[in-house]
């Protein structure tokens, strides 16, 4: 059975540090007729779940804790019976979202997720936080990077537990040495692929941001 991406935008808000901004998130499914996973649960448990459509989720994978891509991880869990994963790194930011609910599992670097007879490997590409991740779908040409790159670079590193020299190392080793076809599927925004932004490294450390 033909695996395909699904996608849906849920809308909220995003709060770090004391501030709070409105925000669109992607939503990413990967799957057949029977069987997906969810990367990020950002604000609407029920458009994710309209999303499914009734498939088995066998894990919702976090590209990283902040509010806006987890919100709703718990209470997806509670829905579908699937395990929450997320890369230990980030469980500082995840205890402000869910203290008294833990992570089902862990994420790691080389982690292979299988899913409808394809794999995501997972790239731990810090930098956005400690323990953001991008999920490698090579079968597909296709790496679902979270806040890590955007169309137009980096994200964003601003505010706690985030550095903009670890995000650009992050980029230029582990997701521009990625096939120049391979399409982004970013966190936020629109899709691009990795041979459009690599051209523009070196304008982005020269932004400094």
């Amino acid at each position: 059975m033909s695996v395909r991406v699904d996608h849906t935008v849920t809308s909220g808000t995003f709060s770090l540090d004391g501030q709070s901004f409105d925000v669109d998130n992607n939503v990413w499914v990967l799957g057949d007729d029977d069987e997906c996973v969810v990367i990020d649960a950002p604000h609407d448990v029920d458009a994710i779940v309209r999303a499914v459509g009734g498939r088995r989720v066998r894990a919702i994978l976090a590209s990283h804790a902040h509010d806006d891509h987890v919100r709703v991880a718990p209470e997806l869990a509670g829905a579908t019976g699937a395990p929450v994963l997320l890369h230990p790194a980030d469980r500082v930011l995840w205890d402000v979202v869910h203290p008294d609910r833990a992570p089902d599992g862990d994420l790691a670097d080389g982690q292979v997720v299988e899913v409808a007879g394809t794999t995501l490997r997972v790239l731990h590409t810090p930098g956005h936080s400690p323990g953001a991740c991008s999920f490698h779908a090579p079968d597909l040409g296709a790496v679902f990077t979270g806040d890590t790159l955007f169309a137009g670079g980096p994200g964003a590193t601003g505010r706690s537990y985030s550095d903009f020299g670890t995000i650009v190392e992050s980029i230029r080793t582990r997701l521009l040495t990625l096939p120049p076809q391979t399409v982004v599927h970013t966190g936020h925004g629109d899709s691009t692929t990795i041979g459009a932004e690599a051209p523009h490294l070196d304008e982005w450390i020269a932004r400094g941001h």
